[in-house]
C-alpha cells in the first residue's frame, strides 16, 4: 500500500489521551496530531522518537494530522491501525498470504453473532473462512508480541472464532506485524495472559493462527513475509 501523499517528518514529544500525540514539526512548530491506535503502542512511544506524519484532506478535521509510523532503532513501525484491514486485504488480493487458495469473494466487517463483528468472511468454493486480524507492534527479543495492553475485545473475538470453527467453518486470528526487526511472533503472556492461555487454548480446538510481517517505509507499507508462529510457552 502505497502513500498517496509524502509524509512528513517529525519528532515525538507525547503521546497522551489515548488518540493524541504532540509532534515537533521542521524542527519548530508543535502540532497535535491524530493517533489512530488504541493500544499502548509499548515500546514504540517513547518521547524524541522521529515519527511520520500524513495530512488529511478533509477540512472538517479537528487535528489534520496523522501520526502513521514510528522510528525505533533504525525500524519504522506502523501505528496507524486503520491501516491494518486495508493491508491485509491488499495481500490476500495479490496472494501473498497463501494459506487459502483462490478466493471466491472477500468481505469485511461481518457480524457473526448479536454483538460481535469480525475483521474479514472470506469465501472459497462455499466454504466460508472467518478471520480476525491484529495489529502487532510491539517487540521483544526479536519477537513480535500481541497484545500491547489488556484486551477484553481480543479475548472475546478469540471465543467468537472457536465457537464459528465449531460450527464447521474455518477461523482465523491473523497478526499483522508492522516491524522489521523481529523474526517469529508470541502472545505478550506477561501482558494479558487471559489472552494468551485463550489463544492456546483456541489453537488447540482448530483456530488458526497466523502471522505476517510487513515491510515499512515512509514510500509504502507492504505485507511481505509469513512468520513462524511459536504457541509453546
Amino acid at each position: 500500500m502505497k502513500f498517496k501523499q509524502e509524509l512528513q517528518p517529525g519528532i515525538l514529544i507525547k503521546r497522551y489521551k489515548r488518540f493524541l500525540a504532540d509532534v515537533e514539526f521542521e524542527g519548530k512548530e508543535v502540532l497535535t496530531v491524530h493517533c489512530p491506535n488504541s493500544g499502548s503502542m509499548l515500546g514504540c512511544s517513547e518521547p524524541g522518537s522521529p515519527v511520520m506524519i500524513s495530512r488529511s484532506a478533509n477540512p472538517g478535521r479537528k487535528y489534520p494530522h496523522t501520526l502513521e509510523m514510528v522510528q525505533v532503532g533504525s525500524d519504522w513501525v506502523g501505528v496507524n491501525t486503520s491501516l491494518t484491514n486495508k493491508l491485509v486485504r491488499e495481500a490476500l488480493e495479490k496472494k501473498v498470504v497463501k494459506e487459502f487458495g483462490k478466493l471466491d469473494s472477500i468481505t469485511q466487517e461481518v457480524k457473526t453473532s448479536a454483538n460481535t463483528r469480525l475483521d474479514f468472511l472470506l469465501e472459497q468454493e462455499g466454504k466460508r473462512i472467518y478471520m480476525e486480524v491484529k495489529n502487532c507492534s510491539l517487540s521483544e527479543n526479536r519477537a513480535a508480541m500481541f497484545p500491547d495492553a489488556v484486551t477484553l475485545r481480543g479475548t472475546k473475538h478469540l471465543h467468537e472464532l472457536a465457537t464459528l470453527k465449531q460450527r464447521g467453518h474455518m477461523a482465523v486470528v491473523f497478526f499483522c506485524v508492522q516491524r522489521g526487526d523481529v523474526d517469529y511472533f508470541i502472545p505478550a503472556a506477561h501482558i494479558d495472559p487471559v489472552y494468551a492461555e485463550t489463544l492456546f487454548k483456541v489453537a488447540a480446538e482448530g483456530v488458526k493462527v497466523l502471522a505476517y510481517q510487513a515491510d515499512v517505509n515512509p514510500g509504502e507499507i507492504t505485507i511481505a513475509r509469513k512468520l513462524p508462529v511459536n504457541l509453546a510457552g
